[in-house]
């Protein structure tokens, strides 16, 4: 996985895409756009085609495996619930695209219009877009460099024709590479809200939170807060609760208490999370009463507050 070049200035410095650091980053021309040269075009267009969005959030993770597109996806179903609330989920995990299968959208196809793609809805409030949707088969690898990547991405925020939107929310992969330099350099002039930032509560997955809080801090995008998943597991039956991923350090809590970060919440560990993702179903509608439904809840409405 690439990561943001060592000693990267930031996509804010006067240096941005001219350090000797940025030499052979696929970012390097995006980011000198903001230093000085010519900026490129798509930053107004995009601007321009999401003045009728109004709540931006990026869903990002430090470690792959975290549960980041999970709670993507019921961010967008659990705003979805109201039903004068229109939410767009946008799935820029170029390579890993899992939002169509957990949106119960897989197969489903792209059409074009005169005003741009056309979302594939899966209610009449919440539309999802996603390379997953541009496959002829959902086993099919996108084997792309940065600049395709890029090129992706750029092409998702300016041509696809949301309409009235009340909440955009991003779906990124994990790390702090080219899809996430690109979203925030594209989305620069558009006014972000900010970042949630998806965790598990063991140390190997909070230090790439904290390059991730790194990144967020470097490229000026503002922090929603922090979510721990899998925090702990509930029994069903005895309803005793047991720590599966140990948070050796103090998890999330003590890292935003650390950093002064919000911790928005923390979603206990349950199976039943998984199959709803699997059978493209919303967790919060299949088991609404569970503890990390309601934990679910509580999140969605401190992020969204």
């Amino acid at each position: 996985m690439e990561e943001v070049p060592q000693g990267c200035p930031g996509t804010g410095s006067a240096q941005a895409g001219r350090g000797a650091s940025c030499q052979g980053c696929p970012n390097q021309r995006l980011c000198a756009s903001g230093a000085g040269a010519a900026p490129d075009p798509a930053i107004e267009e995009i601007k321009e085609k999401l003045k009728t969005v109004k709540h931006k959030i990026l869903v990002l993770s430090g470690k792959g495996g975290v549960g980041k597109s999970t709670f993507s996806a019921h961010l967008a179903h659990g705003l979805a619930e109201d039903e004068n609330t229109q939410v767009a989920l946008l799935d820029i995990d170029i390579c890993g695209p899992s939002i169509p299968k957990m949106m119960g959208l897989e197969g489903e196809q792209v059409h074009q219009s005169g005003s741009g793609w056309s979302p594939v809805f899966l209610e009449d409030n919440l539309g999802v877009m996603s390379v997953g949707f541009l496959l002829s088969s959902p086993d099919d690898a996108v084997i792309w460099r940065g600049p395709k990547k890029n090129g992706m991405i750029k092409q998702f925020l300016r041509d696809v024709d949301w309409g009235e939107v009340d909440y955009l929310i991003v779906d990124t992969p994990p790390g702090t590479s080219d899809e996430h330099l690109s979203a925030v350099q594209y989305l620069s002039a558009a006014h972000v809200d900010g970042a949630v930032i998806i965790t598990t509560p063991q140390e190997v997955s909070l230090q790439d939170v904290r390059k991730e809080i790194s990144f967020c801090h470097k490229v000026k995008l503002p922090i929603i807060g922090v979510v721990e998943n899998m925090s702990v597991f509930v029994c069903p039956k005895c309803k005793k609760e047991s720590q599966i991923f140990p948070p050796t350090t103090g998890g999330a809590e003590v890292l935003c208490q650390d950093l002064k970060i919000p911790l928005l919440g923390k979603v206990p560990l349950d199976p039943h999370i998984g199959k709803s993702c699997d059978k493209g179903q919303s967790f919060l509608i299949d088991a609404p009463d569970s503890p990390a439904a309601l934990a679910y809840r509580g999140i969605i409405q401190s992020t969204c507050a």
